[in-house]
């Protein structure tokens, strides 16, 4: 049985505390929250509140809930959810998703990176990737009664691990690419691996990455995307001169298409994005490929910032994404600015200092994030993976090295600023301070 719901919210501390009001039932609400219950209350457990179940019936909880069982209850077979995981390209992959239903006339949500959207529209701000099960499953509510009959959205390795997306019925799972990254988390690039490739393990209808080595997949309802082996969506031919464009072949159909997307990479998050909507809508190819070239792409993803002098910003934080970007300015001398996250994964620091001085022509390295670390001691890990530092330049100060790039930049140079793309803050210890590398470089050209 389907039952109507409403929402209800409140603040808890620094974090957020919600109920979801429920009607037809012995108890009038549920939250994932011990110190909310009471005898109108049920408590979603989960792997990460599994702790407070006790709690939570001390505290008179009428009944404890499983993920699954919430599904059923809150009726969120309704509409179909896309989930897509990958060490780069989860957000452009999802927007892209997103951006082809809406314009194929299609109501759709979108959650992940960049906050929660509906029908085009912003509800809510950047939170993490994959919220609790509890938030997600209220985000799908508002979707539904939005009359929205797709939800995409990004799934995390941290959210695979900590079972964030338990009781989720997939409609398509979508798999873009695995490389380093979270290895503070997950302590292993192998457990990374076996974390990744664990969402593909169930029957669920899946789209693979057929280029991407490390994927282990269920073969069971599995489809594959690609550019240089056999698939199901296959690129015969491409261009990557002024946008991101080629030839797909699925089975015997024959689709060209056109973007204005830039870089190699962006033509593997492209054609998941053609294959996902083409496998969950029914629409076909013919208009599928139609309704991308209105894609525009992603705040900070490969954003310019300033077309003469040419000015780009890349959320790039990983070795492999820094290169993917680099990789599509090959043709161009680029000075690259960026550095490494604070309290995150340091074995990726000396890694990404090779990547930029293998490609770029000179090397700022500067602060990024830095938490409650020593920003001159992450500077440090990164230049541990450089030995000839000719061509590297060490400012701490983000502001000032982004200018003394822009000064330095002569000619046709490109720089390209990484690490945060439409972030508007800088962390240090567990303060935001106002920073947004787009609008620094644009008040750094208007000053020069």
């Amino acid at each position: 049985m389907i039952h109507s719901c409403v929402i209800y919210s409140a603040v808890w501390q620094k974090g957020m505390k919600l109920k979801i009001e429920i009607s037809n039932q012995p108890y009038r609400y549920i939250s994932e929250n011990s110190m909310e219950c009471d005898d109108s209350c049920a408590f979603l457990v989960t792997k990460q509140n599994e702790r407070f179940k006790t709690d939570a019936q001390n505290r008179g909880a009428h009944t404890v809930l499983t993920p699954d069982e919430c599904w059923s209850l809150f009726g969120l077979n309704r509409i179909k959810v896309i989930g897509i995981t990958g060490t780069n390209g989860k957000t452009t992959t999802a927007s892209a998703i997103y951006s082809i239903l809406l314009d194929l006339g299609h109501k759709c949500a979108m959650q992940g990176t960049r906050g929660f959207f509906m029908n085009d529209e912003c509800v809510e701000g950047k939170t993490l990737t994959t919220p609790t099960v509890l938030n997600t499953y209220r985000h799908m509510l508002q979707a539904i009664q939005s009359g929205c009959e797709y939800f995409v959205m990004e799934v995390s390795s941290h959210a695979i691990e900590q079972e964030r997306i338990a009781g989720i019925h997939f409609d398509l799972k979508i798999l873009t690419n695995i490389t380093q990254d979270h290895l503070d988390y997950h302590e292993s690039i192998e457990e990374y691996i076996r974390i990744k490739n664990l969402f593909f393990q169930d029957e669920s209808k899946k789209l693979i990455n057929k280029d991407e080595p490390r994927a282990q997949f269920n073969f069971k309802n599995a489809f594959t995307y690609g550019i240089e082996n056999p698939a199901t969506y296959k690129i015969l031919a491409y261009s990557l001169n002024n946008g991101v464009s080629g030839v797909m072949k699925h089975f015997e159909e024959h689709v060209t298409f056109a973007t204005s997307l830039h870089g190699f990479f962006n033509l593997y998050n492209i054609t998941a994005a053609m294959a996902a909507v083409h496998l969950v809508s029914g629409d076909s190819l013919e208009k599928i490929t139609e309704a991308v070239e209105n894609f525009g792409g992603v705040s900070g993803r490969m954003e310019v910032v300033s077309e003469s002098p040419l000015v780009i910003v890349d959320f790039a934080h990983t070795p492999d994404g820094m290169e993917q970007v680099l990789n599509a300015l090959k043709e161009k001398e680029v000075l690259v600015v960026f550095g490494a996250g604070g309290d995150r994964d340091r074995t990726k620091r000396p890694l990404m200092g090779r990547v930029a001085v293998m490609y770029a022509k000179k090397v700022y390295i500067t602060s990024d994030n830095p938490r409650f670390e020593d920003p001159d001691s992450i500077i440090e890990d990164i230049l541990s993976g450089i030995e000839e530092r000719r061509k590297v330049h060490v400012d701490v100060n983000r502001r000032s090295a982004i200018e003394q790039a822009l000064r330095d930049r002569i000619g046709d140079e490109v720089v390209l600023i990484l690490g945060k793309g439409d972030e508007t803050s800088q962390i240090i210890y567990d303060q935001h301070f106002p920073f947004d590398d787009r609008v620094v470089a644009r008040e750094i050209l208007d000053q020069l």
